[in-house]
């Protein structure tokens, strides 16, 4: 049986890599107060040498935050700890408050390790939120509706736009005995009167979880998290194998999946692979439906059961912004040309059509993207391994190029097959639904999309001994 610790582990940072420094998220609130005090004793007892910078960010949503962050800094002060301090400026959104402040922070959080030229973030999320996570989503439903996946929770680690490890060591570990710790320390902390504001999900939990029954329920919604996560990285794996045995790029924006994919006989891996390319061609940042996408791998295995597979008018379906044509030559996968980005100005670091990060580097100039179009893909489409021109031309035709402002609509920069154009400048592939976020439990679907459609291989693992898989 799971037991929480009611004592901080001061090992669950021995397994991670310190080795370019850590950035630690500190709100003032418990959690990460503790967080960041347990962590300053670790590296002083093991790696003094270690860059440590605290980061605390301004949401600029209460009268009493930028004080809270003040505090912060006097607390990082007395300790010899660098800290900065992050506003998150601007408007907020009337709706989806919460999402939005979480977007920001990570963001913030994301550039200031970029500026110290750390990979690694850790946050003072506890058991208590993992607990809270797992609730919310049972409530939504979202495990019987799905396939369980999002049961798992928080993960250890996520990669941030696909070059930052975001770490939680402290999901083991419930909030009580981390306020131990800081009282032991004669350290205060900061309560967020947010965390008491039942317009939102995440304190009515909270709220529900303060009754005698608490500490169980909690226990028993962490420990369902290890199992669903579990499950989750054993079927990532089980997809991840289908998709290396199955699975080719003939062209730049197209995928064929051999019709043996469709019979294959895990279907759970089958479908959790069909949604992850889905949502990569159509540059998509969520999976498509499960129903759906049963009902999908279904008729394409219906029709890779009859005697003469695809014959005749090929199936067609389109699902997640990509078209699934299939046909004797195997199951094709490409970006529909609908509702295509117009030309716009090349912005560095951006993602286009949720499918190609654009790199501008130091080139100077004015810079368009656009699709390729129809026309220029015609004269550049070439099939020599006996898929259909007509499917490498809509392909292609959806692919983005590069254009000089001044020459666009003339000579592009190259072809969507060709790209990186001039040194330094590029616009590559991404893995859509991890593009942002990548949860560890899925490294292992993620990296083998990444090698398939030639996107950046993942960044090693935070975890000492451990690869990206």
């Amino acid at each position: 049986m799971l037991t929480l610790e009611t004592e901080p582990d001061r090992s669950v940072f021995s397994q991670i890599d310190f080795t370019n420094g850590a950035v630690a998220a500190v709100s003032g609130g418990s959690d990460s107060t503790a967080l960041l005090l347990l962590l300053k004793d670790h590296l002083d007892r093991t790696a003094p040498a270690t860059k440590l910078l605290a980061v605390t960010i301004d949401h600029g949503l209460r009268p009493g935050a930028a004080a809270e962050a003040q505090a912060v800094a006097r607390l990082c002060a007395g300790r010899g700890i660098a800290h900065r301090i992050l506003v998150w400026s601007g408007r907020k959104p009337s709706t989806g408050l919460p999402a939005a402040a979480r977007e920001a922070r990570y963001r913030l959080l994301a550039e200031a390790a970029q500026a110290e030229g750390i990979g690694l973030i850790l946050t003072g999320h506890t058991a208590d939120d993992q607990a809270e996570t797992v609730l919310m989503r049972q409530l939504r439903d979202d495990g019987a509706r799905e396939d369980g996946r999002g049961l798992a929770g928080m993960a250890p680690a996520t990669l941030y736009d696909w070059r930052i490890w975001i770490v939680r060591p402290l999901l083991g570990t419930r909030r009580v005995a981390l306020r131990k710790v800081l009282r032991r320390a004669n350290v205060g902390w900061a309560e967020d009167p947010t965390n008491e504001d039942q317009t939102f999900e995440r304190p009515r939990i909270r709220a529900a979880l303060a009754d005698g029954n608490g500490a169980q329920r909690v226990e028993d919604a962490v420990a369902l998290a290890a199992r669903a996560a579990v499950e989750r990285e054993q079927l990532g794996h089980r997809a991840a194998a289908l998709i290396r045995s199955f699975a080719s790029k003939p062209a730049a924006g197209l995928i064929r999946l051999d019709p043996g994919f469709a019979a294959a006989g895990d279907e759970a891996a089958a479908v959790y692979a069909l949604r992850i390319l889905l949502a990569t061609v159509g540059g998509v940042a969520f999976l498509p439906d499960q129903a759906r996408s049963e009902a999908l791998l279904n008729r394409l295995r219906s029709e890779t059961s009859c005697s003469t597979p695809f014959f005749g008018t090929p199936f067609c379906a389109t699902l997640s912004r990509t078209v699934v044509d299939a046909r004797r030559a195997g199951i094709f996968l490409r970006r529909e040309t609908r509702n295509l980005p117009p030309a716009a100005p090349a912005v560095d670091n951006a993602l286009w059509d949720g499918r190609r990060r654009i790199t501008l580097g130091d080139e100077p100039g004015a810079f368009l993207i656009a699709p390729l179009g129809a026309a220029r893909a015609a004269k550049q489409a070439i099939s020599e391994d006996g898929t259909p021109p007509s499917l490498v031309r809509a392909a292609l035709a959806a692919e983005p190029v590069l254009w000089r402002a001044s020459e666009y609509p003339g000579e592009c920069f190259g072809s969507a097959q060709d790209s990186p154009v001039l040194p330094g400048m590029a616009v590559c592939p991404v893995v859509a639904p991890f593009a942002r976020f990548l949860p560890s439990f899925d490294l292992a679907p993620a990296g083998t999309v990444a090698a398939l459609i030639g996107a950046p291989l993942l960044p090693a693992t935070p975890f000492s001994g451990h690869t990206a898989g």
